[in-house]
């Protein structure tokens, strides 16, 4: 019997889980660039329903360490995007909208550039003004951490975690300005109940 290093194990374990990711995927319409696009539905938990976000550590597109933890106790949008990506084209706007209402009030939004070069994404952030941070995840293996919450199943996918640090929203598809705010909003209404 031979017993394989475990680098080897955790590797094919890693490519199994985003077979599965992808298989799952296939429910939602598909479209020509070779990406799934979302429906549009968006998932809202109630809180004992939530998990806790994973730890999620990776490079911003300037090169520099970006964690989730140094949002702990902010509200964080987190979305993932691509330049080649019709719909993230789309929601750009919205997403800096919203991102600017919110800045300085308890809101961290973080892009999760995915399958893209640094030069592309780099000019998307660029045209469209984005003025937020985007962690790097090329490979997706950033986006296989939400497995046991709320995966981000599309691309462009927006999860937000409340400021417990719980998967609390997904929206799978183009997000609206109106739509991001119905996903924030009450996240920071319970921060004022909870404390009141």
């Amino acid at each position: 019997m031979r017993v394989l290093p475990r680098s080897t194990v955790r590797s094919v374990i890693a490519g199994f889980v985003l077979v599965l990711v992808l298989s799952a995927c296939s429910t939602a319409p598909e479209t020509g660039a070779g990406f799934v696009s979302g429906d549009g539905s968006v998932t809202i938990l109630e809180p004992a329903q939530r998990q806790l976000a994973p730890e999620a550590v990776g490079v911003d597109l300037n090169g520099d360490t970006l964690k989730l933890s140094d949002f702990a106790g902010q509200v964080v949008v987190l979305n993932v995007w691509a330049s080649w990506c019709a719909p993230c084209r789309a929601e750009a706007g919205a997403l800096e909208e919203v991102a600017r209402q919110f800045d300085g009030k308890g809101v961290q939004f973080i892009g999760l550039n995915t399958r893209d070069s640094q030069a592309a994404a780099q000019a998307f952030t660029r045209n469209f003004g984005v003025t937020y941070p985007s962690m790097v995840d090329t490979d997706g293996r950033i986006q296989l951490l939400f497995n046991d919450s709320l995966p981000p199943q599309a691309i462009p996918s927006t999860i937000v975690i409340d400021q417990r640090g719980r998967v609390a929203a997904r929206a799978l598809g183009t997000v609206t300005s109106a739509t991001l705010r119905a996903m924030i909003e009450p996240l920071l209404d319970e921060s004022e109940t909870s404390s009141g």
